[in-house]
């Protein structure tokens, strides 16, 4: 009984942090932005855009959904090695690393909810675009594709 009484009182904790931290959740401002694929093809969405330590620390934690065409990128300011992980994060996401630039330089696709397993960006990075798990794959998105966005430099 006391096991039981235990668990009950740890699962209620759990709980009630997690409500905790999903009320004090930031706010994003959206954006527009293309993915522009080698082959010419085009694909709008509207994203959310992470900027300060506080935004890039929470991103899409405790989303239990998103539309399409939606997305977050994150902004770290100048070019550098970059980690991401999934933890609390609920949906399953392709996870595009761009450079200065607006190049894609590499693709992590469905990352697993709730993983904290370390993605970590294949060379220096500006941004990271991340999308429903799956988009790449669906879009054919491609390292070498480029980002339009007001963020990147030509």
């Amino acid at each position: 009984m006391f096991l039981r009484k235990a668990c009950v009182a740890a699962v209620l904790a759990c709980m009630i942090a997690g409500a905790a931290a999903a009320q004090s959740l930031v706010g994003f401002a959206p954006s527009r932005l293309d993915v522009v694929t080698a082959a010419g093809g085009r694909h709008p969405f509207t994203v959310e855009l992470a900027e300060t330590p506080e935004q890039l620390a929470q991103g899409l934690m405790f989303r239990s959904q998103m539309a399409a065409d939606a997305g977050m990128m994150f902004d770290f300011g100048r070019p550098r090695p970059v980690t991401m992980w999934m933890k609390n994060t609920l949906l399953p996401l392709d996870m595009l690393f761009i450079d200065e630039t607006g190049r894609v330089t590499g693709i992590h696709e469905r990352a697993i909810p709730g993983s904290l397993a370390v993605i970590g960006s294949p060379g220096p990075v500006k941004s990271v675009l991340e999308l429903n798990g799956g988009t790449a794959q669906r879009l054919g998105l491609r390292v070498g594709d480029m980002v339009e966005h007001p963020w990147f430099r030509r």
